[in-house]
């Protein structure tokens, strides 16, 4: 969302009304009459959204708020969040290369349609309304688990090189279902988008994938990484009762007994 401008003017307030020493900020007509919801840079809202089957991943930084509480950390966030997000566009891109030439790049599958910015982790939303096969969309996963993976083991000690006490885990969680477009094509919204969201926020772990639409003992992801995963059932708040996610063993493992009642065999 763009950031909205409005350029204030201080006025003596009317005496008779509120007498001596106050004052208001005053904007021109212009500016007042231009704070709708074009100001949200979705385009024209009324229009008729387009629907999409999509793959949703929503990144999420563990302990990004504590981290913005350290002192002076306008000097700190925005050099943290230039180096994250360079690092994991770079990630994404060069993981989903296949090859190149003087002209061009081949990729496997597709790179994402939409991003967004969160604040404190970003969305990314892939089209597999004509992705070929289903190994192509666990491939999408398995890219996904490595960068995951990879921001602990390679980009977490790079930039403790620079900045204090960064966040010290990446969080992602996975859902494919139909979105759909507001306004231009803007933002989407849809129920595996707020899945996606949900699933990066479980318990401690890092990484969740929402068994709909996946089926993880089959094709390549199978074989190079079904092993890891474990199916359990679990609630997950505005969604349901027993929804079948993907977790990590290890990571399962690792939590203690009150926290493992959460999630129950499928």
């Amino acid at each position: 969302m763009p950031k909205i401008k409005f350029k204030y003017k201080v006025v003596d307030a009317d005496k008779a009304k509120y007498g001596e020493g106050y004052a208001f900020k005053s904007l021109s007509k212009k500016d007042y009459n231009s704070f709708n919801p074009k100001v949200l840079g979705l385009g024209d809202i009324s229009r008729d959204g387009e629907y999409v089957q999509a793959l949703a991943a929503v990144f999420d930084l563990e302990g990004f708020t504590s981290f913005s509480n350290q002192v002076d950390s306008h000097l700190v966030i925005p050099e943290f969040l230039q180096r994250f997000l360079d690092w994991l566009f770079a990630e994404l891109a060069n993981k989903f290369k296949e090859g190149e030439t003087a002209q061009t790049v081949t990729v496997w599958g597709k790179l994402p349609f939409f991003a967004k910015f969160l604040g404190d982790g970003i969305l990314f939303l892939w089209d597999t309304i004509d992705i070929d096969s289903f190994n192509d969309i666990s491939n999408i996963v398995a890219i996904l688990h490595r960068i995951n993976c990879a921001y602990e083991t390679d980009f977490l000690s790079e930039i403790e090189r620079h900045v204090s006490k960064p966040p010290s885990k990446l969080r992602c969680g996975v859902a494919r279902g139909q979105v759909i477009s507001v306004g231009d094509g803007n933002d989407y919204v849809g129920s595996c988008i707020n899945i996606a969201s949900r699933l990066q926020k479980l318990s401690q772990l890092s990484f969740a994938i929402s068994r709909r639409g996946f089926d993880l003992s089959k094709g390549e992801f199978a074989q190079t990484w079904g092993k890891e995963f474990t199916l359990k059932k679990v609630e997950l708040r505005g969604i349901g009762t027993e929804e079948l996610v993907y977790i990590k063993k290890k990571e399962f493992e690792t939590l203690t007994s009150t926290e493992r009642r959460f999630f129950k065999s499928s």
